[in-house]
């Protein structure tokens, strides 16, 4: 009896005998979170800028020079009708280390649809990797987009180096990422819309995501000499200083949107309310309520004081930095990593909400944010006016089940559902 209980503990504490799928919906998953009409197709594809500045070199004392930088990505995009679904990503846990198999529906290799799609870039934090946010590219591309992912260089979990290299090369990267799409010379790139594209960044990625969307850094930021491994050298972040050529440069008209999840920086001041203030790309936040990486009180300031847009602030009440972002905790992720001596599950996993909730809940925000402004889809307006707390929201229904005059509830959830939100808005200027 003793070894059956000892068994059934062990099952009962790991997820064994679960496949780690990153596209799973929920039966109360709100209305725009369930996959578009679209088959999904994956490609992998590299990108390189030969003319990089190598920040890592330029901290061990070299002089700062051009070197190559590649990023590995992935591209999801929609599938020819009659494509078979299923695919497995090979990756690694965040000890960088730990093999792992993600299970999804898009098709390796497959034959793109036919059309022209917007463009959607997705960027990890630090550390993270492509496939990070996998079940939100394989969501928004059923519903029409192309999706591209790309590793970071010195910022994926087997490749962490030092932090100043994400500071400076992020939103960098983010361009190159939509520059090499739309120069991509095959069936996909064919398919691909360039001039019609959002960018979205999660932590890190959302640091980078505000600076490419035109949120300049404070000199506060540039000019900080300390701790060591934070501060890039050789005034190399001057680069997105607020007002300037080179900040100019890099903002790119193709962007119509930004979706920035529990972005980090404005604690530690890296924007002040002027370079916020220049962000003009609409923008939806996404945050924790109890986000001790990226503070919501933070987050709450980049909403105030990005005056130069129309922006939404979405809160999951008391979640914390992993709020929305990443896919389900993998199986192998429950486990003790022997490179780390603890179990990565808190990197994927949030104390409080489930994982494939908020997932959905963000699939279900950012196809609507999308649709309005990368497809011009004006009734996806309806679902971002919203009144502010999900729990004030009432469920009202006439005789015959339609909505009545009382009925304030969040459009596309069902009721009982919306509860432990808010999402807030405001107009540029406000």
């Amino acid at each position: 009896m003793r070894h059956l209980l000892i068994a059934a503990t062990l099952l009962a504490a790991t997820p064994a005998l679960a496949q780690n799928r990153i596209d799973l919906i929920r039966p109360d998953a709100p209305e725009l979170a369930r996959p578009g009409p679209h088959a999904v197709g994956v490609r992998a594809a590299q990108f390189t800028d030969p003319d990089r500045i190598d920040v890592i070199a330029a901290m061990g004392g070299a002089e700062p020079s051009p070197a190559l930088r590649r990023i590995t990505a992935e591209i999801w995009y929609p599938a020819a009708e009659g494509t078979e679904a299923g695919t497995t990503y090979d990756t690694v846990l965040r000890d960088g280390t730990t093999a792992v198999a993600l299970e999804g529906r898009a098709a390796r290799d497959a034959d793109p649809a036919d059309g022209r799609f917007p463009l959607v870039i997705l960027s990890h934090g630090y550390p993270g990797n492509r496939y990070l946010m996998s079940h939100l590219a394989e969501n928004l591309a059923s519903k029409g987009y192309v999706v591209v992912a790309g590793d970071h260089p010195e910022s994926t979990y087997d490749d962490q180096q030092a932090f100043a290299s994400t500071l400076v090369n992020r939103a960098v990267d983010q361009r190159l990422l939509l520059d090499g799409m739309a120069d991509l010379n095959d069936a996909v790139g064919a398919i691909t819309d360039a001039d019609r594209a959002a960018v979205i960044g999660y932590s890190m990625g959302g640091y980078g995501a505000l600076i490419f969307g035109g949120a300049g850094l404070s000199r506060t930021a540039i000019d900080r000499t300390e701790p060591a491994g934070f501060v890039p050298p050789d005034g190399l972040l001057d680069r997105h200083a607020a007002g300037s050529d080179t900040l100019a440069q890099l903002v790119d008209p193709r962007i119509r949107a930004v979706v920035a999840i529990a972005p980090w920086g404005r604690q530690y001041e890296f924007w002040d309310a002027a370079g916020l203030g220049d962000l003009e790309k609409p923008l939806l936040l996404v945050a924790g309520s109890v986000d001790d990486v990226s503070p919501y009180e933070s987050i709450r300031q980049i909403f105030d004081q990005a005056t130069g847009t129309r922006r939404h602030l979405l809160t999951f009440d008391h979640a914390n930095h992993n709020a929305a972002a990443p896919i389900p905790a993998p199986a192998e992720s429950w486990q003790v990593s022997d490179s780390l001596g603890r179990a990565t599950f808190d990197h994927y996993a949030d104390p409080v909400w489930d994982t494939v909730r908020m997932n959905n809940i963000l699939q279900h925000f950012s196809t609507a944010f999308l649709d309005l402004h990368l497809k011009d889809d004006a009734g996806r307006a309806d679902y971002l006016d919203l009144v502010a707390q999900s729990d004030d929201g009432v469920w009202s229904m006439d005789a015959d089940g339609r909505t009545d005059e009382t009925h304030s509830y969040w459009t596309g959830f069902a009721d009982r559902s919306a509860k432990g939100l808010s999402f807030e808005t405001r107009e540029a200027g406000e």
